[in-house]
């Protein structure tokens, strides 16, 4: 597995890397091949706290997490179990999926040793909101304006000037994003 770790605001020194590289080569064992891609770190101190932020880009799935603690080793830890809990969530209906399609083989391990403790649950998604609105034409500037007025962290509108469906964030470092669709 290539890891990439880079420090955001902070250095990141030989103990601190290798830790990361300890502690994600883990995550090795969930799967059948070795990975291809390179897997993104980022380490870094939000509002005082340490954080680290984790992509592990798959065929068809992207697996991302990311922790905030006071120490950083234990937002490593943290991040771990984090991401071990979405392999197991997504092997399951992965690997399903590949053997009705009539594929040979798993992009999960079926057993792991180690995990074997665990029983294997889909995830019911409860949608207990439905919402629909009109969307009036704007641009980037005035929907940050509707959202801080609403007091959300994200507004969708309609993009005047590319006349597709955009929204608006907040990010935690207190300035905002744009998600557009890929043209």
């Amino acid at each position: 597995m290539d890891i990439s770790i880079r420090g955001e605001h902070l250095e990141v020194t030989e103990a601190l890397g290798d830790y990361v590289e300890k502690k994600l080569n883990r995550l090795e064992r969930y799967f059948e091949t070795p990975l291809t891609s390179d897997v993104q770190v980022k380490l870094s101190v939000v509002k005082g706290l340490q954080a680290i932020e984790v992509s592990i880009p798959l065929t068809g799935v992207l697996l991302r997490a990311e922790e905030r603690n006071n120490d950083m080793y234990a937002s490593i830890d943290l991040v771990v179990d984090k991401l071990e809990r979405q392999i197991r969530k997504h092997k399951t209906k992965t690997n399903r999926k590949i053997r009705q399609d009539g594929g040979k083989r798993d992009l999960f391990k079926v057993e792991v040793a180690a995990a074997a403790s665990y029983v294997d649950e889909e995830e019911d998604f409860e949608l207990v909101r439905n919402k629909r609105f009109d969307l009036k034409p704007m641009d980037v500037e005035e929907a940050i304006l509707q959202m801080n007025m609403v007091g959300h962290n994200f507004f969708v509108f309609s993009n005047m000037d590319t006349d597709t469906v955009n929204v608006v964030y907040r990010r935690d470092d207190g300035k905002y994003g744009l998600i557009e669709p890929a043209m």
